[in-house]
């Protein structure tokens, strides 16, 4: 096809924009009144000052993100924080978000032992993870707590309570040892007791992670919490699993554990979707994202070529964990509270508006009839869904060129939309920048990166379909007969390539969907995780000496829970699942109910 001028464009552009000046107040804290948004001027870089300016190069349909652009990485984390299902898909964390878990929320704590704990413990949100270490013979002992005053924890994203060498522990280590040591994978007791010892300065009362469910690495068991109930319970099993021989894996796990195993999975998997874990309340102004290239610029090369599953902070240089732990403490004792923006709630308004919408677009895609007609009526159908999602961006005033109007650029008339879509979630909070916490302003940057590839791909695909004559609400004069099939086979490229891009996990589900006697399932540690090779032991931290035998210490670590129990972990490496599959998890339907299978 032929095109169109770009002068004449940018003049369409401005003519179209000055007809809806006015329909665009702004009001911002701090003045006296509120001033127009003036999208008129496509050369006024005023607009978007922290963001993106508005020249209309700087709208180009064709100019997609850097090869080591993170925006999409840090919206994706941001927008998976306290989910389940993400964060189990995605298992090696990057973020440290300070929180509180509010006044009355009840934590619980199961053991062998009749007696409350007198140094750190772990603690779970729900009492069906608890319970699996409420274990001994045929009995057990099971502690709630309840907060009764705020408590100041930091959260680790990612399934960051499961004890695999491949990057879910690398954080926790930079704070408790100074660097990542995955030789020490297994030494839980130092783990916490260093956590609870650095946290101390600031105040935090523990340490919010993830395995099967989440859970409470809570530091003192007389601040901030109360003893609501300690009861000695039964149970169906005995704890009588120990240390096999060497070379041999341990016998298969009592059918009584499987069953508290599997609830404790199915407790977790009512966090698996927003709003997720809402019993711990974090403050994402003081977020803290090692995919912040600024911040941890030594990953950017340890990344490089690397599939998102293997992304980890492991090799981060020195210079960057320094700075790394210079920015934690500002963040933990800072007196900002920050802009006040819900930025969580920004980043769902965000994917509920286009998951599904691109989803559906992709399932239309995937069509290859024989009959010419029908492949034009599904491009039609395609091109409906890209209106929908630009409608509210779609100028009254648009006038397209037809399509032997000679130019550079055959779609610059659809810039305006462009730019309409890529920033209205976000125009009114950069006047707010001078409020911003550097978290907020990296949370800005990383929502407008998304939006922008949203909105360019989405808009230049809606634009090839008007230039093509498939719609009704801008109706043009063709040429010639449009080419259906490439036109289907580029779009169905472009959306792949920018839903892979975006890479939200609210797109992984079990197809078809389970049964009532089944739970939808990504491998979880520990019950599908592979059999551990050997470790070398980790040094003995005379700080966190117990009176239990060291082989059950040493086995419980395996679990991440207190050295009272059985080697949990241990057993359940007897599934064995493939390397393969635990590095790259995929859903599965398993029964809930016996026979249990994983």
């Amino acid at each position: 096809m032929r095109y169109q001028s770009l002068a004449a464009a940018m003049s369409l552009g401005t003519a179209i924009l000055a007809l809806h000046t006015q329909q665009f107040p702004v009001s911002t804290t701090g003045e006296a009144g509120g001033r127009p948004l003036n999208i008129a001027n496509p050369n006024n870089d005023k607009l978007h000052s922290f963001g993106f300016g508005s020249k209309i190069e700087q709208w180009s349909l064709d100019e997609g993100p850097a090869e080591n652009a993170t925006g999409n990485l840090i919206f994706d984390t941001v927008h998976s924080l306290l989910q389940h299902w993400p964060n189990t898909r995605y298992r090696n964390g990057h973020n440290i978000i300070p929180g509180t878990i509010p006044i009355g929320t009840l934590l619980y704590h199961g053991t062998t032992r009749n007696a409350i704990p007198s140094g750190p413990e772990w603690t779970a949100t729900d009492p069906e993870h608890s319970l699996v270490f409420a274990r001994g013979d045929k009995t057990g002992w099971h502690l709630t707590l309840a907060a009764t005053r705020p408590l100041k924890v930091l959260y680790f994203d990612g399934s960051s309570a499961a004890k695999v060498p491949e990057g879910t522990l690398d954080i926790q280590d930079i704070i408790a040892w100074g660097d990542v040591l995955p030789e020490r994978v297994l030494d839980e007791n130092s783990r916490i007791t260093n956590l609870c010892r650095w946290g101390k300065e600031f105040g935090i009362d523990g340490f919010a992670r993830m395995e099967m469910d989440f859970e409470v690495m809570l530091c003192d068991f007389t601040a901030g919490v109360e003893v609501v109930s300690f009861l000695h319970v039964r149970v169906l099993w005995k704890d009588n699993i120990r240390d096999p021989p060497k070379n041999l894996r341990p016998p298969p796990p009592n059918p009584e554990l499987w069953n508290r195993l599997v609830e404790a999975m199915h407790s977790g998997s009512w966090h698996n979707r927003y709003p997720g874990e809402s019993r711990i309340v974090l403050d994402l102004a003081g977020l803290v994202s090692l995919y912040d290239i600024a911040l941890a610029p030594s990953l950017v090369p340890v990344r490089a070529g690397l599939k998102r599953q293997d992304h980890r902070v492991f090799g981060i240089s020195p210079e960057d964990i320094s700075q790394l732990m210079r920015k934690l403490t500002e963040v933990i004792s800072r007196p900002d509270p920050g802009s006040g923006i819900d930025w969580k709630a920004l980043t769902h308004v965000i994917v509920d508006r286009y998951a599904d919408r691109l989803e559906l677009v992709r399932h239309l895609l995937n069509f290859t009839p024989s009959d010419p007609q029908e492949l034009l009526q599904r491009a039609k159908l395609v091109q409906t869904q890209l209106r929908v999602m630009l409608a509210p961006y779609l100028l009254d005033a648009t006038v397209v060129p037809s399509a032997d109007t000679p130019g550079l650029h055959r779609l610059q008339w659809a810039s305006p939309m462009f730019r309409l879509c890529a920033t209205t979630h976000t125009t009114a909070m950069t006047y707010q920048v001078s409020l911003m916490t550097p978290s907020e302003r990296l949370l800005l940057k990383a929502t407008e990166d998304t939006t922008r590839e949203i909105c360019r791909v989405t808009t230049n695909m809606w634009a090839v379909g008007v230039m093509s004559g498939f719609d009704t609400l801008f109706p043009i004069e063709l040429g010639g007969e449009p080419d259906v099939v490439q036109i289907m086979n580029d779009w169905r490229q472009d959306t792949q390539k920018l839903m892979s891009w975006l890479d939200w996990s609210i797109w992984i589900k079990c197809r078809p969907a389970c049964g009532p006697e089944e739970i939808c399932y990504l491998p979880t540690w520990p019950l599908s995780a592979p059999t551990p090779s050997p470790l070398r032991q980790p040094p003995q931290d005379p700080q966190n000496a117990t009176d239990a035998p060291a082989e059950v210490n040493r086995l419980a670590d395996q679990v991440g829970h207190p050295p009272e129990g059985s080697a949990i972990a241990d057993a359940f490496s007897s599934i064995g699942t493939p390397m393969e599959e635990w590095k790259r998890p995929q859903p599965k339907c398993v029964r809930r109910l016996p026979p249990l299978q994983f």
